[in-house]
């Protein structure tokens, strides 16, 4: 009964916390940079894949990106996403690839200023490596991305490989591709939220003080996404009468405004949490950085 105390009024100072932090404002911020840094992500990736020979690897690695988000929201972009993958965008060297990036980095930085804010720390860094920490990730997501689409593609070729000569203990399944596709979605997910929290925002934090956030994010954006299909399947209409042309572009927009309202209040329970155990200002570990010239 304790601990069942305990965990709600941490809980609720979260809450109370991530209202003061003006956590649906925020909120908003990183959902509109989200939506106008995924199709210039998407462009990064379709580059990538052109200069390393296959722009097939591409449409793989969005439909992975995209397998955790509700069918209903995945399918109102899918036109836009897929006009962005056919459309040829020059070499990867291109200024308006490089403008791409940059402008993909925005999301990343709006994750960072959320983030900041939840652990309540001052970033002491210059702008600028800021910046060119943000396209770092970019880069790497969009990489990574790539590789697990690649090894999408190469499971059926490994496993018919398998077949020749364990064909008694490996049987085609397609239910299993279909599980492996969604964990190895999930499981991206998880390692992105726990490179986010440790290493994003200002100081440094261990694995235990991040993993309440990440585990009760990810549990409610699945909770989320599923109720929002739900909802979407019976009142999709509502949006194309209000928004008429742009109906597609809010029905994501409103999914990334309660994801990322759901990622600051993981930041938030976490820091209620090292607040609860350490009262006082949140400990910082290692030496402080000094200030930005």
């Amino acid at each position: 009964m304790k601990r069942l105390r305990y965990a709600f009024n941490v809980a609720l100072d979260a809450f109370y916390k991530f209202l003061a932090d003006d956590g649906w404002a925020i909120a908003s911020h990183i959902a509109l940079s989200a939506l106008m840094a995924l199709f210039p992500f998407l462009i990064v990736i379709t580059s990538l894949a052109g200069f390393f020979g296959s722009k097939g690897l591409a449409d793989d690695a969005v439909e992975l990106m995209l397998e955790t988000w509700p069918p209903q929201v995945a399918d109102a972009l899918s036109g836009e996403i897929h006009n962005v993958l056919t459309t040829s965008h020059g070499g990867v060297l291109t200024i308006g690839v490089v403008l791409a990036l940059y402008f993909a980095s925005n999301g990343v930085e709006s994750l960072r200023v959320a983030l900041n804010r939840a652990y309540a720390v001052t970033e002491p860094r210059s702008w600028y490596w800021l910046r060119l920490e943000s396209i770092g990730y970019t880069i790497v997501a969009a990489v990574s991305a790539l590789a697990m689409a690649f090894l999408i593609v190469l499971g059926p070729l490994i496993l018919a490989f398998a077949r020749r000569y364990i064909p008694l203990r490996i049987e085609p399944n397609e239910s299993l591709f279909t599980v492996l596709r969604y964990g190895l979605a999930i499981g991206s997910l998880i390692v992105a939220l726990i490179i986010l929290h440790k290493w994003l925002p200002a100081g440094t934090r261990k694995m235990r003080e991040i993993m309440p956030g990440i585990v009760v994010t990810m549990i409610a954006s699945l909770v989320s996404g599923v109720v929002f299909g739900k909802y979407l399947e019976r009142f999709a209409s509502n949006y194309v009468t209000t928004y008429a042309g742009l109906a597609s572009v809010m029905i994501a927009l409103v999914f990334l405004y309660f994801t990322a309202a759901i990622f600051v209040y993981g930041g938030e329970l976490n820091a209620a949490i090292l607040k609860s155990q350490h009262p006082g200002p949140l400990p910082a570990e290692g030496p402080s950085p000094a200030p930005a010239g």
